[in-house]
C-alpha cells in the first residue's frame, strides 16, 4: 500500500471546502498512508482561515499559502505544495470535487504496477439544467475519447481533478516548468511531457474512485471554463493533433453532410450512420463514466458538442483565461 500526498490548490474555495475535506475523511485508506496539503492561492475570501479551521485538529492534514510562486496559475500553487510533501505519491484534486472511497487504494494499487501518470474518471453530477447537460455530454464524450487513446497507447488529456504522479517521475521530466506555454492545462501538458520521455502511463478506472465535481451555473462561466480547456490543445503534441483533427473532421462531415442533400439523398446516409454510431457508443459506454442520457438527448446534445468544439477553440485562442 502506497503513501500518497493529495494536493488541492484553492483559490476563493471557503465554501466548498467543508464538503472537500469531509470527503477526503470518508476515503477508506489508513491515515498514516496518507496526508493533505491544502494550498490556498492568494484568496479573496477567507480560504485559507477556513482550512485551517477545519483541519486544525486533523493530524494528517495541513494548510498552506503559495507564496512567491515560480510559475503563474494554479500550477504555481500545486508546485510549491509538491515540494512540501512527504510521500513519493501525488494525487492533484480541485477544491469543488468530491473523491469516492476507494479513489486512494485504486491508485495505490495502479502503483504498485509500476505506472508513473494516472488518470481517472472525473463526472460532473447530473442535473436537469440546459448549461448543465451540455457539460456533462461534453465530459462524457471527452472521457470516451481520452480512455480509449490511452488503451491505444496514446494518452493525451486528463482530467486535473483526477490525476496522479510519481513524485520523482514528476521532478524527472522538469516538473512543470516545461507547461507554461498556456495558462490553463498544466495536467494535459504535464501529461505530454510524460509522454515526450517515454514513462509509464495509466488509467484509473475501478468502481468507488471516481471524483465528482458540479458544473458551472450560466453560459458565461460554462464558455469561460471551456474555452480555457480547449485552447490547450494547440500546445499538444503534433500526433495528438493530427488523431484529434481526423477524428473531429470525420464527426463534421457526417454532421453537416444533410446540407448537400440538393445534390443527392445519399448525403443523408453519413448523418444517418453517425446518429446510430453516437446513440450506440454512448449508450454502451455512459455508465462506465457516471451518466445517464436517453437517445434523444443523446442525439441534439452530440449535435451541440460538435459545433460548440468549433466555437470554444475559436474563443479560448482569442482571449486570454484567467486561473480564477
Amino acid at each position: 500500500m502506497k503513501k500518497i500526498s493529495i494536493i488541492t490548490a484553492a483559490k476563493n474555495e471557503e465554501l466548498n471546502l467543508p464538503f472537500l475535506i469531509d470527503s477526503f475523511l470518508k476515503l477508506e485508506y489508513p491515515a498514516d498512508h496518507f496526508e493533505v496539503i491544502i494550498v490556498d492561492d492568494n484568496s479573496n475570501d477567507s480560504t485559507y482561515q477556513k482550512a485551517a479551521d477545519l483541519t486544525e485538529e486533523i493530524v494528517n492534514f495541513s494548510v498552506i499559502k503559495a507564496v512567491d510562486k515560480k510559475h503563474e496559475g494554479k500550477r504555481g500553487a500545486l508546485e510549491i505544495a509538491i515540494s512540501r510533501s512527504k510521500f513519493d505519491y501525488i494525487l492533484i484534486t480541485d477544491a469543488d470535487c468530491r473523491p469516492q472511497k476507494d479513489w486512494l487504494k485504486a491508485y495505490s494499487n495502479k502503483f504498485e504496477e509500476g505506472y508513473l501518470f494516472l488518470f481517472g474518471i472525473a463526472p460532473f453530477k447530473q442535473e436537469k439544467n440546459i448549461v448543465n447537460k451540455i457539460s456533462c455530454f461534453e465530459n462524457l464524450r471527452s472521457h470516451m475519447l481520452t480512455f480509449t487513446a490511452a488503451r491505444f497507447n496514446i494518452p493525451y488529456s486528463a482530467a486535473a481533478r483526477n490525476f496522479g504522479f510519481d513524485k520523482q517521475a514528476f521532478y524527472s521530466i522538469g516538473g512543470y516548468g516545461n507547461t507554461t506555454q498556456t495558462l490553463s492545462g498544466d495536467d494535459d501538458l504535464l501529461l505530454r511531457e510524460a509522454v515526450r520521455n517515454k514513462l509509464k502511463i495509466g488509467t484509473v478506472e475501478e468502481k468507488n474512485s471516481f471524483v465528482y465535481s458540479k458544473t458551472k451555473k450560466t453560459y458565461r462561466e460554462y464558455f469561460r471554463q471551456k474555452a480555457r480547456h480547449v485552447s490547450t490543445s494547440n500546445y499538444y503534441l503534433l500526433k495528438h493533433k493530427f488523431l484529434l483533427v481526423g477524428w473531429h473532421l470525420i464527426n463534421m462531415l457526417c454532421l453537416f453532410s444533410p446540407l448537400l442533400l440538393f445534390v443527392s439523398l445519399l448525403f443523408l446516409i453519413p448523418f444517418l450512420l453517425k446518429i446510430i454510431f453516437d446513440i450506440t457508443a454512448v449508450k454502451l459506454n455512459q455508465k462506465k463514466y457516471g451518466y445517464s442520457f436517453n437517445p434523444l438527448e443523446i442525439i441534439y446534445l452530440q449535435i451541440i458538442y460538435e459545433i460548440f468544439l468549433i466555437v470554444h477553440y475559436i474563443y479560448g485562442s482569442v482571449t486570454r483565461p484567467n486561473w480564477k
